[in-house]
């Protein structure tokens, strides 16, 4: 059985979620889909300072909280020049590197990168929302396989919304889907997928989100009454709806993930049977 090594940058800075056990179930069950074996070091970005060097093959961001513009912070150009040191290595390097990058992750390094404006939003953006693929978004070799819209979970007081078209021509990056479509806001809508490259995949919504373990976490009382108290009882209760739906988040965790760790391994082991 091969053994691939994988790093998962973990962004959430001490604070309690549901991502981190996300992530690491989708890893688990990977690994028996693809009658493979994973070596999973975690390493905690924001809290601890720490980034992976270039000895794994496959790595996995993390979303988490707080704010994604400059921070001065210490971890932050370790984590900037973990990026470049990738993006440099799959310039030149015939065995590539893999990048999944989650919502906080995907919004610094689309502000690292260039790409566009990421600001802070007039209001949080909450709840289990449609996504709508863009002609890019449907012929990507991840995103394509998912309905127009398909559902995920949003979960940001930030955004990356307004992009320099020349700089993402520049990187060879696609954009692969927006927000839900909002005819009555005068705003543009946020970017929520990028493609930066065949090995790099980044979205602003949770890909890793679990239906139905993020259904039993909605149900707690705990997570209801803050859930009401910070987005009302209409918002709780829709979310609560769309989770138990098999054909929102159990469709999208089914595939996003999945479908980037089967593509990342089958370009690994075609590289190692040449």
């Amino acid at each position: 059985m091969a053994t691939f090594r994988v790093a998962i940058l973990d962004m959430y800075n001490n604070h309690p979620g549901e991502g981190m056990r996300c992530i690491r179930q989708l890893l688990h069950r990977a690994q028996a889909d693809n009658n493979v074996d994973f070596k999973v070091d975690t390493f905690n970005v924001r809290a601890l300072n720490e980034v992976p060097g270039l000895n794994y093959d496959i790595y996995v961001a993390s979303g988490g909280p707080g704010s994604p513009l400059p921070s001065g912070e210490p971890w932050e150009p370790l984590f900037f020049d973990f990026v470049d040191a990738l993006f440099a290595h799959n310039q030149t390097a015939e065995r590539k590197k893999f990048l999944l990058a989650i919502c906080h992750s995907f919004q610094l390094i689309s502000r690292h990168l260039g790409v566009g404006e990421v600001s802070k939003r007039k209001s949080t953006s909450f709840g289990v929302l449609p996504m709508h693929l863009t002609a890019a978004g449907h012929a990507d070799p991840v995103l394509r396989a998912l309905p127009e819209p398909f559902f995920a979970v949003d979960s940001r007081d930030y955004q990356l919304a307004t992009v320099h078209p020349k700089r993402l021509a520049e990187l060879g990056a696609e954009i692969l889907c927006l927000e839900k479509e909002r005819p009555h806001v005068p705003l543009a809508r946020a970017i929520m997928a990028i493609r930066f490259s065949p090995e790099v995949l980044a979205t602003q919504f949770h890909p890793e989100a679990d239906g139905e373990g993020m259904h039993r976490y909605m149900l707690t009382e705990e997570r209801k009454q803050q859930v009401i108290t910070a987005y009302g009882e209409d918002k709780y209760h829709e979310m609560v709806r769309l989770l138990a739906d098999p054909s929102t988040i159990g469709l999208t965790e089914s595939i996003i993930v999945p479908t980037f760790l089967r593509n990342a391994l089958a370009g690994l082991q075609e590289l190692a049977l040449a």
